[in-house]
């Protein structure tokens, strides 16, 4: 081969590598292999055919001076005519003259002029490791001069990069499918968690809650939720918008609280390369990673005025401007806040604006301490319980009587969050069947910390610890007094006075 020669096929293999990695789409990256193909090697005609495995059927993918019709009409078997033969054997064809050729079927209707039977046909296999998976075939102009040999071997390297393409592609398409049914997962395990049924309490109060949600979640309406810190206004964002229809599209949270002042309007709304010191890139903004999903802004009544002006800007306009930009992004986000600060105070003192108040004020929900919800605070030890038990591997059922008690009075400044600290504490110290009171925090031990609780001498204590054994021996044994003995490892007679003692009536724990 002349250097020449050489020097196009490097040229021609270049171009088509080029070609085959500019597109992801199949098709389009193919009907660029034969354009290139056409101009490079005079082809007149060309196809590129894959095997359908199932059917064990082949199909043109695509082709180059064959008619749409027939690309869409035309299949053939296995070992049928050239194509079918080479696909079968793996081994590629190279025919000097189509008319000398019986084996040509012409399906395709595309070599019925008199100087077509003078084209010289070649056809390689396309092999996916041993495996063919398809055919490329061209027809051009009889040469003498042009090697037959030569041919087949640039279109066999040329086959062999469309095969890596199509095993590239392949594997993308696997790729793109698992994410898609792993996102589809966790959306539907996501809705899931935060179901509305999912927020515990049953206490009038957050019935409220519950209907609030479940009439805003269908609309688009910005929501602003408040109420004292620990006491789920996080959880209740999640279920508005995963109970929504924007569930599918991202839901960007953003704690307001945690951002220094210099750097909110960057995290918010992006800025460009250069607009400031340290900007050695653009960045993109919450509101715009947030794009037809739901931004949840917590701890609202922190921001500054600056940039509750560009807040109100975004919620009038549903558009803004990176810092340092000079083009307006438009935006599509549903906006949910949430502040434990008095707003209209903050609006009154000029901290915050009246204007952006209203604007976030237009479906307010408000939730409730856990001090106003009594009824609620077993059912949420009892679903913490749980929880923290499985997560250490402890088999631990339930609180112990004086444990509930304690539980019920005290005033819980720091709410669901604090229980939950709590219950996560005592599973931790635990290390029997049943959360006694002692396993609680000090807090509300001591009723000098807590206020709800007299303070106890050490001869108090003590009796209620002893009264608290009792009780709970006597539940496990149905008011059975000589089982309730052999649990605290003491007589029946000991036991009987003890209980006596106590005022404890082992009849009334018998069912």
């Amino acid at each position: 081969m002349k250097s020449s020669e050489r020097i196009e096929e490097i040229s021609l293999l270049y171009e088509i590598s080029t070609a085959l990695n500019e597109h992801l789409d199949l098709k389009r990256s193919l009907y660029k292999v034969l354009d290139i193909l056409s101009s490079a090697m005079s082809m007149v005609r060309g196809t590129i055919t894959l095997l359908d495995p199932l059917r064990n059927e082949i199909n043109i993918e695509v082709a180059h001076g064959i008619s749409r019709s027939a690309i869409e009409r035309v299949r053939y078997k296995l070992g049928e005519g050239v194509t079918g033969q080479v696909i079968e054997t793996g081994k590629a064809v190279a025919i000097p003259r189509i008319g000398d050729e019986p084996r040509f079927l012409d399906r395709t209707a595309s070599r019925r002029k008199k100087e077509d039977r003078d084209l010289s046909f070649f056809c390689v296999p396309i092999k996916k490791g041993s495996l063919v998976i398809g055919a490329l075939s061209v027809d051009r102009p009889h040469d003498s001069s042009y090697s037959l040999d030569g041919g087949k071997r640039l279109l066999s390297v040329i086959a062999t990069m469309i095969a890596s393409h199509v095993i590239k592609l392949e594997t993308i398409r696997v790729e793109h499918e698992r994410l898609r049914d792993e996102n589809r997962r966790l959306q539907t395990e996501l809705k899931g968690k935060y179901s509305i049924t999912n927020i515990i309490g049953s206490s009038n109060r957050m019935r409220e809650v519950y209907q609030m949600v479940s009439q805003v979640c269908r609309s688009n309406a910005t929501v602003l939720i408040r109420g004292e810190s620990g006491t789920g206004k996080e959880l209740v964002a999640n279920s508005i918008h995963y109970n929504s229809t924007r569930a599918a599209n991202p839901f960007i949270k953003v704690n307001c609280a945690a951002l220094p002042a210099n750097l909110i309007e960057s995290e918010l709304f992006g800025h460009e390369k250069g607009s400031f010191t340290g900007a050695v890139k653009q960045k993109i903004g919450k509101f715009e990673m947030a794009h037809r999903g739901t931004i949840f802004l917590d701890e609202i009544g922190s921001i500054n005025l600056d940039v509750q002006a560009n807040l109100l800007r975004i919620l009038q306009e549903k558009e803004f401007d990176r810092v340092g930009g000079q083009r307006t992004i438009k935006v599509d986000a549903r906006v949910i806040t949430a502040t434990n600060k008095n707003l209209e105070q903050a609006v009154e003192d000029g901290t915050f604006r009246g204007d952006l108040y209203y604007r976030l004020n237009v479906f307010p929900i408000y939730m409730p301490p856990l001090r106003e919800r009594k009824t609620d605070i077993l059912l949420l030890a009892d679903y913490f319980l749980e929880k923290y038990a499985k997560e250490n591997h402890k088999d631990i059922r339930r609180f112990s009587t004086p444990a509930i008690d304690m539980l019920m009075q005290y005033h819980w400044p720091g709410n669901v969050r604090e229980l939950e600290n709590c219950i996560e504490r005592a599973v931790l110290l635990c290390e029997e069947g049943v959360i006694h009171s002692y396993h609680l925090p000090p807090t509300l031990q001591t009723g000098k910390e807590s206020g709800t609780l007299p303070a106890l001498s050490l001869e108090d204590a003590v009796a209620n610890l002893e009264r608290e054994m009792i009780i709970d021996a006597l539940k496990n044994t149905r008011g059975n007094i000589t089982n309730a003995a052999k649990i605290l490892q003491t007589t029946v007679r000991k036991f009987a006075y003890k209980a006596q003692q106590h005022k404890i009536d082992y009849r009334t724990y018998r069912t």
